[in-house]
């Protein structure tokens, strides 16, 4: 054999053991073992919360958001009563815009809180133990992901919140103004929460035109228990928020509405995460979300969705 030779037999075998030795190589070959996803660098496990555990999430910023918008509630709840309800004069007007405001009003704040305070479907903490994965009995090929943020094996189309400090199934996106994640378990509530706010908000805008025009024909000391400068600053300031919060919420039911029909969370979208999931008509998806069979309880928030029989979720790929 040649000196030439030998030089190319030799480079052959190195840049073969540097493939060998490459790390996408080792991670197909230690991927299915306990020992990659390094267990012993997890803490234990905290023990599983009791069934009556209230959900909440001590975040400064969703804390303050979420009392601002319950504040601009009570706000166009005085302004329609005590503005332009009681010094109406057709008491048939009052009683039926009154009933009917105050209703969604309730309805608004309760689907509020029960976004707020759901478990969104947060994977359990600190599960990446070696007996779990172990459990999961991986053949060749598998995969399990692990969040390094929580120690949690992560179950498909689960996403880390660094808000929630937990692994959401799921996970559209975190919410400041509910103040928690929007997951599997309370995006119920949260369209709920828009709809309703959506709702109040235009009714609240036509009742404002309708006393404004009234006003302008009447006397204004007569049409408002406030003097003239104050009813005007009160309705003003009652038709901007309205307005702007009929904006917001309106493009944020129809994003979540075209969410729940297309089976793709907002992160997946954003993302543009392959679908390894089974599709469904939208009709199917909107069962899996409000619950089996369509009732008058998808429109209630304090009835809990019924999933059905819901696909498991597969924490091997």
């Amino acid at each position: 054999m040649t000196a030439l030779e030998k030089i190319v037999n030799n480079l052959w075998r190195w840049s073969t053991t540097l493939r060998m030795r490459s790390p996408a190589h080792r991670c197909r070959d230690i991927e299915r073992q306990a020992g990659y996803l390094q267990p012993e660098h997890c803490a234990p496990p905290p023990p599983r919360p009791r069934s009556g555990t209230m959900w909440f999430i001590r975040d400064g910023c969703g804390i303050v958001c979420g009392v601002i918008t319950w504040m601009l509630v009570f706000y166009a709840e005085f302004v329609v009563l005590f503005v332009m309800l009681l010094p109406s004069k057709s008491i048939a007007y009052s009683l039926v815009n009154g009933a009917l405001f105050n209703s969604l009003a309730f309805l608004a704040l309760a689907s509020h809180f029960r976004a707020m305070l759901t478990d969104p479907g947060a994977v359990p903490k600190g599960n990446a133990t070696k007996e779990f994965i172990e459990s999961l009995q991986l053949k060749p090929g598998q995969v399990v992901y692990k969040c390094p943020k929580c120690c949690s094996i992560k179950p498909d189309r689960a996403h880390h919140c660094s808000v929630c400090k937990r692994c959401i199934r799921k996970m559209d996106h975190h919410c400041p103004w509910v103040n928690n994640c929007v997951g599997e378990n309370n995006q119920k509530y949260f369209v709920l929460f828009t709809m309703y706010i959506a709702l109040i908000s235009l009714h609240a805008l036509m009742m404002v035109a309708f006393h404004f025009l009234y006003c302008f024909e009447e006397d204004w000391t007569k049409c408002s228990t406030f003097s003239p400068p104050a009813t005007v600053i009160l309705l003003i300031l009652l038709c901007f928020e309205g307005l702007l919060f009929l904006i917001f919420t309106s493009v944020m039911f129809g994003t979540q509405i075209h969410s729940i029909c297309t089976d793709e969370t907002g992160i997946e979208q954003l993302k543009k995460e392959e679908r390894r999931w089974a599709k469904k008509t939208k009709w199917m998806n909107m069962k899996a979300v409000f619950g089996h069979p369509f009732s008058i309880a998808w429109l209630s928030p304090f009835a809990t969705p019924d999933h059905g029989k819901a696909d498991p979720y597969q924490y091997v790929v």
